[in-house]
């Protein structure tokens, strides 16, 4: 036969209320449950999540607000490089693609292509990935990044030259009036 402990056995004569589990974060976004607290007079917030919908993987999304935020001017973006523009037209022009053509092999608008070989395009990567395996060229990487190396160097020595070039003058025997306000 079992045993019975004996021990400190009390009874509880305090009333126990049991509640309802409480709604489920799923269950309040539900735009039935939203308009019924709303009829109840209950506050309700709304707030929209900052990438919401997005499949981005760039972690700090904080940190790119606050540079818009501090920037005293609005940032200018980068275009499409003119060598890239030309080797567009060039590689497109030799397989004897049109605009459309080319846009409908990469699954661009028209609109895409042209901008690209416009300039005016905002450079994207995947785009140029796709030109890239479409024409047969080579769009990104070191061989532009060192076109562009020497043409900065080349605008640099330009300058350089321009400056030893401009007449000297005599600053101490120049009269030259500075005004402050």
């Amino acid at each position: 036969m079992p045993t019975r402990t004996t021990g400190a056995m009390s009874q509880d004569w305090e009333p126990v209320v049991l509640h309802k589990s409480r709604p489920k974060a799923q269950v309040l976004r539900d735009p039935k449950a939203v308009n019924q607290a709303l009829r109840a007079g209950a506050q309700v917030q709304t707030v929209k999540k900052f990438d919401g919908g997005t499949n981005k993987k760039a972690p700090a999304t904080a940190v790119y607000a606050r540079k818009l935020d501090e920037a005293a001017e609005p940032a200018a973006l980068d275009r499409v490089a003119p060598e890239v523009r030309q080797v567009i037209q060039k590689a497109r022009i030799d397989k004897k693609l049109s605009q459309a053509d080319l846009a409908k092999q990469i699954n661009e608008r028209p609109q895409v292509v042209q901008e690209y070989e416009n300039g005016k395009a905002v450079p994207n990567q995947a785009v140029l990935a796709k030109m890239e395996r479409v024409l047969g060229v080579k769009l990104r990487g070191k061989i532009h990044k060192q076109k562009q190396k020497k043409r900065r160097k080349m605008l640099y020595k330009n300058a350089i030259q321009g400056l030893n070039n401009r007449p000297k003058t005599d600053h101490k025997n120049a009269n030259t009036q500075i005004e402050l306000n």
